[in-house]
């Protein structure tokens, strides 16, 4: 009987289990005008040395975050596959037609990779490649690393994301990952994660795995891309694929404590109760306290309004701020995590 694993539309040209370095394609077989028998390349690499554990590193998933697939191409020509010990899997830009766009989405079938796991074998262009990295890689894999940043509509404060699980081992293994990356901040995902993210598609695989927030803004931070490239090389020695790696110690503007926080609710995020222009009072990181006065939002449509005063629901850390002026009702203005129970 077919099964998930072995349904995929998608062809690898590369060998994802052999010595060296490989670089191809996954041909994303998508029938349109523009390629109405061709495939769209979605570049993939892999290199290996012998037996040992197998890293997914995961970047473009969202085509206007760029710091993850940077730190990825780094890697890929970087290290020396003699070095390590087991494969590793690179990802560059998982998303390439969203990339090649700069979209959060994908403009192929207007659809969010991280919101489309664990996808369809036979479905669009999206759910084929979300099935294709549930279904065929991640069963494959140790340990599982995906990058992302707040794009061009947001600014995150860095941070690495651990899924809580019922396994507690499992649980461990993320949080372990988490420290080892080296952010500043461990953002613990449990029943605010969505289910149609990768977090979600490796749970569900009894993967070890970590995201990345970086900055955002839609272009690439430095600091970031290298606390990137550095928190990769570090998780990568602590599953045992390198002997070595930077301390954690080392990275950007990063200690050897990071702090967990988490995100019970919605109702402790900022939302803009109008539209109009946010004049923004807040960073990315900022600690605030229950109302605080987060900002002011100018009705530009209708000047005669008097201005919204805006203050934050609850106290904790700014995890996220929005990275637009003019805002429409509903949008999200601030993302604000407590610590979380560990």
């Amino acid at each position: 009987m077919p099964t998930r694993e072995n349904q995929t539309r998608i062809h690898c040209n590369i060998p994802l289990d052999e010595p060296g370095r490989h670089i191809g394609d996954l041909y994303l077989r998508h029938s349109d005008n523009r390629q109405p028998l061709g495939y769209y390349p979605v570049p993939i690499a892999a290199m290996g040395n012998g037996e040992g554990p197998t890293a997914l590193l995961i970047g473009g998933v969202h085509g206007d975050e760029f710091e993850g697939p940077v730190a990825i191409m780094r890697l890929l020509h970087g290290l020396d596959p003699e070095t390590i010990h087991g494969s590793i899997i690179l990802l560059p830009a998982l998303n390439m037609p969203a990339t090649q766009a700069a979209t959060r989405v994908s403009p192929l079938d207007d659809a969010n990779l991280n919101r489309a796991f664990p996808g369809d074998a036979n479905g669009g262009p999206t759910a084929m490649l979300a099935h294709f990295v549930e279904d065929v890689l991640m069963p494959n894999c140790d340990a599982v690393i995906d990058l992302h940043a707040g794009g061009k509509a947001s600014i995150f404060a860095p941070s690495a994301l651990a899924s809580r699980h019922e396994d507690a081992d499992l649980f461990e293994k993320n949080l372990a990952l988490a420290k080892t990356f080296g952010a500043p901040l461990i953002w613990v995902l449990g029943a605010y994660n969505d289910n149609r993210s990768v977090n979600a598609a490796a749970a569900r695989k009894h993967v070890p795995m970590i995201a990345a927030e970086l900055g955002g803004g839609g272009a690439c931070t430095p600091d970031h891309a290298d606390l990137a490239e550095q928190g990769i090389l570090r998780c990568l020695a602590h599953i045992g694929i390198l002997e070595n790696a930077p301390h954690v110690g080392d990275a950007p503007h990063v200690g050897d404590a990071p702090r967990a926080v988490e995100i019970l609710s919605p109702q402790q995020n900022l939302f803009a109760a109008r539209s109009g222009l946010f004049d923004r009072a807040f960073s990315a990181g900022d600690e605030i306290v229950a109302g605080q006065y987060a900002g002011t939002l100018h009705m530009i449509g209708e000047p005669s309004r008097p201005p919204l005063r805006l203050t934050f629901p609850m106290s904790g850390v700014v995890l996220a701020h929005g990275n637009r002026g003019n805002v429409e009702r509903g949008e999200m203005l601030a993302m604000v995590a407590r610590d979380a129970d560990l």
